[in-house]
């Protein structure tokens, strides 16, 4: 499977977008270089989330910039969008693939080391297009999370496979490089981007970090 993952990855936050609005941001964050951008809406009603995923969809599309919808399929397919983030609690992956197709961008978070164990005990060659690694370090944007992987965590799990790696929670400038080292193919970041003053200066200084 080609490997489409690399890069910044954004999720969205709309409260977290303080100085731009949702658009402006993504927009911003294309011009800046991101690589993939998740649509993520808690806690919005479908037709808003649907909404919000064709206006983002139509900014991306001249950037050939993938927009992922998180954990809603319905919400990917009516939008057209590029794929999906799924976490342990949502609709099963295969599920997922068997719906959308070899096409579509499918992306699982892992938790925990047996995350892992059980996904690989089950499908030794999962067609997924990356594995999240969630959360990297302890961050505000989610709370509901389980102890943070750490770099050596992240390290393990590059040991493990080939597959692409995200990782996400609690990266910023600071330690991007250091998360780019331990293994990741892609970092996520939330507010990194979304509360940025200037959101594709911060897009442009995360992307570096890629060729240091």
């Amino acid at each position: 499977m080609e490997n489409k993952i690399h890069g910044v990855y954004l999720v969205t936050d709309r409260p977290l977008c303080r100085t731009h609005g949702l658009a402006e941001v993504v927009e911003l964050s294309a011009l800046g270089g991101v690589s993939l951008v998740q649509l993520r809406e808690k806690e919005t009603d479908s037709r808003e989330f649907l909404e919000l995923a064709k206006h983002l969809k139509k900014i991306l599309t001249p950037f050939a910039i993938p927009l992922l919808i998180n954990d809603r399929l319905d919400i990917c397919l009516a939008a057209g969008a590029d794929g999906v983030h799924l976490g342990q609690s949502d609709l099963p992956w295969q599920e997922a693939r068997r719906i959308l197709g070899n096409n579509a961008i499918i992306g699982l978070s892992l938790e925990t080391k047996e995350d892992y164990h059980s996904l690989i005990e089950t499908n030794p060659k999962p067609p997924l297009d990356y594995l999240a690694v969630s959360p990297v370090f302890d961050t505000n944007t989610k709370t509901n999370t389980k102890p943070a992987w750490g770099l050596e965590g992240l390290k393990w799990l590059r040991s493990k496979t080939t597959i692409p790696i995200v990782a996400i929670g609690g990266i910023n400038e600071s330690n991007a490089e250091t998360v780019v080292k331990a293994g990741a193919d892609s970092i996520a970041v939330v507010s990194a981007i979304c509360s940025a003053e200037d959101p594709k200066l911060a897009t442009e200084i995360l992307s570096k970090k890629f060729h240091t």
